[in-house]
């Protein structure tokens, strides 16, 4: 759908160039931006890199493991059906960990592989290996729903994205978004887990 919408964006924005004679304004535009996105990319590359390798170096410290211990309550609130130690429990923890610390694209791995787990719980419990609530086939189960709320409406103390995309674009003090970043964020996540508690079918 999306490519739809944005091949119609870009056909109406010649077809407008064309009748109003601004072609060259949109091959300007075209080649501009094409450099500007090579570098943006460079930049958030650089970014993304420092962070997902301190992201690595905490792991392999056992920082990432002591703080899944941590907010494992969090966890037991959330996905109260989420059987004990299960193999979910790690990825979901993980991409929690990540998103607070703004780092999205680090998370996304950890995201994917948190619903393999919990489509594999789903496949147990529909074959009676596993207790807990059953959705209907080819519906998401609770857990899933949950998850996928919560990361997206996740909080973040540290947008490293935002605070790269606005050094990238000369701004004078990129992080003086945090703070607006954490109030917004903490908001999103609240109304994220009251929905998600009013939502939930047990």
């Amino acid at each position: 759908m999306l490519n739809y919408l944005w091949a119609g964006m870009i056909l109406l924005g010649i077809i407008f160039a064309a009748f109003t004679g601004r072609m060259p304004d949109i091959t300007n535009a075209a080649i501009d931006s094409s450099k500007e996105a090579i570098t943006l990319c460079i930049t958030m590359m650089g970014v993304m890199s420092l962070w997902v390798g301190l992201m690595e170096i905490a792991t392999k410290a056992g920082i990432i493991s002591a703080a899944s211990k941590k907010i494992q309550p969090m966890i037991r609130f959330l996905f109260p059906s989420l059987p004990v130690g299960h193999p979910a429990e790690q990825h979901i923890t993980t991409n929690m960990i990540a998103n607070v610390l703004g780092l999205g694209w680090a998370a996304t791995p950890a995201g994917l592989k948190a619903m393999e787990e919990l489509g594999r719980l789903e496949d147990d419990r529909r074959k009676g290996r596993m207790p807990g609530p059953v959705s209907k086939k080819g519906i998401a189960s609770n857990e899933m729903c949950t998850f996928l709320i919560i990361n997206i409406s996740s909080l973040q103390i540290i947008p490293v994205n935002v605070i790269a995309y606005r050094s990238q674009y000369g701004s004078v003090n990129p992080a003086a978004i945090v703070g607006a970043g954490i109030i917004a964020t903490a908001i999103s996540t609240l109304a994220a887990i009251i929905y998600c508690k009013i939502m939930d079918r047990d």
